[in-house]
């Protein structure tokens, strides 16, 4: 078994999961990434971990990266769900990926919803399902699960995000207060407009702080709510927005 904690990153090949990965890996986590681009191979290579290709919406693809974690290092001490894009979600410059999922409300297909489900929600559910035992056997661990500001607040721009990451809040403070007490915990970290797109003059004068945050903000905000300096933090949802969603 590792002397080392052992960290699993998904969707780790860019922008978030990437910067996750690399702030992991500086606190001396070694890392297991997952990624559908060959970029992952090489950022695990680069920080001396493991890589493999896959999709965090491919249950197989899950269960053999957690299955190569404990083979290789005989532990997970720790889980960063990240996730790309759903199909039909919108690129700050308007653009629509593969289908209209972002369309009217009422007009979003059930094929849409379901890509999103799959996308924002099964794959926390699912990771969850096969890393919870280990964690139990060795005594704990914790989950951060990269969401987003409209998880809190509904973003009419993104509907069927803010619907299921609301299903996701939900689920997370079940988990937590079901596994508190075998020592594994579980998060959500909401970040808003971050520098890996490229945002309109308005909308950045629209965020209190008065820029778009960084990968890297939210990577130390992760990072501490894995460390043992969160200890006592589980169930929540980390806002990380620059004062733009001000909910209660």
């Amino acid at each position: 078994m590792s002397d080392q904690p052992v960290a699993i990153v998904t969707a780790a090949s860019s922008g978030i999961g990437a910067a996750c990965a690399r702030t992991l890996a500086d606190r001396g986590y070694s890392l297991l990434l997952l990624a559908r681009s060959e970029g992952v191979l090489e950022l695990a290579s680069e920080l001396g971990g493991v890589g493999l290709q896959g999709s965090v919406e491919q249950p197989d693809d899950l269960a053999a990266l957690v299955e190569l974690a404990l083979e290789k290092f005989g532990r997970i001490d720790a889980v960063v769900n990240n996730t790309g894009h759903a199909p039909g979600s919108s690129s700050p410059t308007g653009r629509r990926f593969d289908t209209d999922a972002e369309a009217h409300l009422l007009d979003i297909a059930d094929q849409d919803w379901h890509a999103s489900l799959d996308l924002y929600f099964l794959n926390v559910v699912r990771m969850a399902r096969l890393v919870t035992e280990p964690m139990k056997e060795q005594g704990g661990g914790a989950i951060v699960n990269i969401s987003a500001f409209a998880a809190r607040e509904a973003c009419y721009a993104y509907p069927a995000s803010s619907a299921i990451r609301a299903a996701l809040a939900r689920f997370t403070k079940l988990y937590a207060d079901r596994y508190a007490r075998d020592g594994i915990r579980m998060n959500d970290v909401l970040p808003g407009y971050l520098d890996n797109w490229e945002w309109s003059d308005a909308l950045v004068d629209s965020i209190p702080a008065g820029r778009p945050g960084t990968v890297d903000e939210i990577a130390r905000v992760v990072a501490f709510l894995l460390s043992g300096e969160a200890q006592y933090i589980t169930g929540q949802g980390i806002l990380v927005d620059g004062g733009l969603n001000r909910a209660p």
